[in-house]
């Protein structure tokens, strides 16, 4: 398992495959998940490799096999981000085109505002209008994960994330960590200062995401998808969204 120790000491396991002198592309995955889980089970290796790109996943930390801090501070936006453009250094690669799902379209996000020379094409997934929504008081996601059973939480979302987690065998203690984490909600006046070809796609029936065209318009160009009978978590391994991402990358979309 290849893997570069963060600044903070913190391991990131990674994977780097496909012609190096390819086009890269950086898979960012969501809460809970990995990017065995995010990316290559449900066939997003397989594609890019049939396109004949260069993939670079990571699995964020406290998920997957990167190191697991337990305390919140280990999870400040800033930090991720490091890891991300760390990870980059580390391979010696100076921009790619970046996709994230749900969180990881955050951290892709961040990192398309912070460092514009680093992001191609950026694709979010996952997410929509509710981006603007203010935080939720009460840490409900950590305390989700800290129950003692799935029994004891009666939010279904909520319910659906635990689950998952139980599902890929995560350390629930550090991905509470990592939601009581410092962060804080964007604001759409500051996503007029993305510059990288944008396109936001989201199911239908994802509630989580809300609206991609809500988060689009705040995005000079942004290009808008939503997935016809889609939720959260049937989006990613679904056809429409590789349709939607490859039409996208390839130019199709702008002569809609």
């Amino acid at each position: 398992m290849p893997e570069f120790i963060a600044s903070d000491g913190v391991s990131i396991a990674y994977d780097d495959t496909g012609p190096a002198d390819a086009r890269p592309m950086l898979l960012i995955h969501g809460f809970s998940s990995n990017r065995q889980e995010a990316w290559k089970r449900t066939g997003w290796y397989a594609a890019f490799a049939q396109r004949g790109q260069r993939i670079i996943a990571l699995d964020q930390r406290g998920h997957g096999e990167s190191g697991k801090p337990h305390d919140p501070a280990a999870y400040a936006r800033q930090t991720l981000l490091a890891d991300v453009t760390g990870l980059l250094d580390h391979l010696g690669v100076e921009w790619a085109n970046v996709f994230g799902y749900s969180m990881g379209a955050r951290v892709a996000l961040q990192l398309a505002l912070e460092t514009p020379d680093r992001v191609g094409y950026l694709i979010l997934g996952g997410i929509g209008g509710k981006l603007f929504d203010p935080l939720i008081p009460g840490d409900p996601m950590a305390q989700a994960m800290e129950a003692d059973s799935v029994d004891a939480i009666s939010e279904p979302l909520l319910k659906s994330f635990r689950q998952f987690a139980d599902e890929q065998g995560e350390d629930r203690l550090a991905l509470a960590a990592f939601t009581r984490a410092a962060t804080r909600t964007f604001d759409r006046d500051e996503l007029f200062a993305v510059a990288a070809p944008t396109l936001v796609a989201a199911g239908s029936r994802d509630d989580l995401a809300g609206d991609p065209q809500d988060l689009a318009s705040a995005i000079r160009g942004a290009k808008a998808i939503s997935l016809a009978g889609c939720d959260h978590f049937n989006a990613i391994p679904h056809g429409l969204l590789k349709a939607a991402v490859f039409d996208f990358l390839d130019g199709y979309l702008d002569e809609m």
